[in-house]
């Protein structure tokens, strides 16, 4: 079902992901209730400024669904010249993230529970990212589901906008004919370019389990072509 957007009055996009509540643990629970202060953004209408959030300007790197957030936790810790933000719409994920991160001593990384599309949409600043990272979205194979699928021309548009100049879209999956579906949206959208060789990350454990079944990784980064 299509939902109502209250500040245009316009049929919004159908959700590209399915709330769960899923089984919090009693140490993601305290940690929800304990570390929000410190790692987490409050659901607001107010822009995101991301130097006063962070306490310092620097190279921000945003990932979409970041899932128990290892692997978010591990690019903030070796690479602490850099903010690290990370979107994600389940707490149990959420409260398992802010425990590695205390375990860590992580400083340079926040946390937003929410809808990418919302936050990219409606809170990011234009041109305030160097990076974003989507790793193994749904896939929403059933056809009739891929109006969910989150990498969309509109989606694309708003990734492009929040991007500084020659800022980097960095996108992975395991399901063949979503990497198609992603290739034919990118290309459609000249203010990209694709780069030869992706950047480096660490692997999912998402991706270690397609692995196992012997789903091909397939990954891509794209560049935005404005210098200025």
């Amino acid at each position: 079902m299509d939902h109502l957007n209250s500040q245009t009055g316009q049929r919004a996009p159908p959700r590209s992901f399915v709330r769960r509540s899923g089984r919090i643990t009693r140490a993601q629970k305290r940690a929800l209730e304990e570390l929000w202060p410190a790692y987490g953004l409050d659901e607001s209408a107010d822009p995101i400024l991301l130097e006063q959030v962070f306490g310092r300007r620097a190279p921000t790197v945003l990932e979409i669904g970041f899932g128990n957030g290892e692997t978010l936790v591990r690019s903030a810790r070796e690479s602490p010249d850099a903010n690290f933000l990370g979107i994600e719409v389940h707490l149990p994920g959420l409260g398992r993230c802010m425990l590695l991160a205390e375990k860590a001593g992580i400083r340079n990384l926040r946390l937003i529970q929410g809808d990418a599309v919302e936050v990219l949409g409606q809170r990011m600043p234009p041109a305030s990212l160097a990076m974003v990272c989507l790793y193994f979205p749904d896939p929403w194979p059933r056809k009739r589901h891929h109006k969910r699928r989150l990498v969309q021309p509109g989606f694309v548009w708003l990734i492009e906008r929040v991007l500084e100049p020659r800022g980097v879209f960095h996108v992975a999956t395991d399901w063949a004919p979503y990497a198609e579906h992603i290739e034919h949206v990118m290309s459609g959208n000249a203010a990209f370019e694709r780069l030869s060789r992706p950047p480096s990350r660490y692997t999912t454990r998402f991706e270690t389990r397609g692995s196992a079944l012997g789903h091909e990784i397939w990954e891509a980064a794209y560049r935005v072509r404005r210098e200025t």
